[in-house]
């Protein structure tokens, strides 16, 4: 079973997760999620159990407990939800060359 927790203290790594886990059952992974910009917790996680009744034991007595001094949030982790692909970025200008950057087109001319 997937668990996700929230509310993490920022100081929170994998391994304290793990060990956290652990004492309710075979941890499989333990991940604390990082800013992609800073390398920094974004203060939340995700616990996965082999057993699911230790799964669901985990997250009845973790739930709203404190931990490293804030109360977490330990639930069922949900599926993430489809989200349309991202393209690269959307400068504007478009073919009608309205907004946007000046690429050099024909819409301004210097002599």
């Amino acid at each position: 079973m997937n668990i996700y927790i929230s509310n993490l203290n920022y100081a929170v790594t994998d391994a304290d997760l793990n060990e956290l886990f652990a004492e309710y059952g075979e941890v499989t992974s333990a991940k604390v999620i990082l800013d992609r910009e800073t390398g920094r917790s974004r203060g939340f996680g995700f616990v996965e159990m082999s057993d699911d009744e230790q799964a669901k034991k985990a997250i009845e007595e973790l739930d709203q407990a404190e931990y490293d001094e804030k109360t977490i949030s330990v639930s069922v982790a949900r599926p993430r939800a489809e989200r349309p692909a991202r393209g690269g970025f959307n400068r504007g200008g478009g073919n009608d060359r309205r907004g946007g950057y000046n690429r050099g087109g024909d819409s301004y001319h210097r002599d």
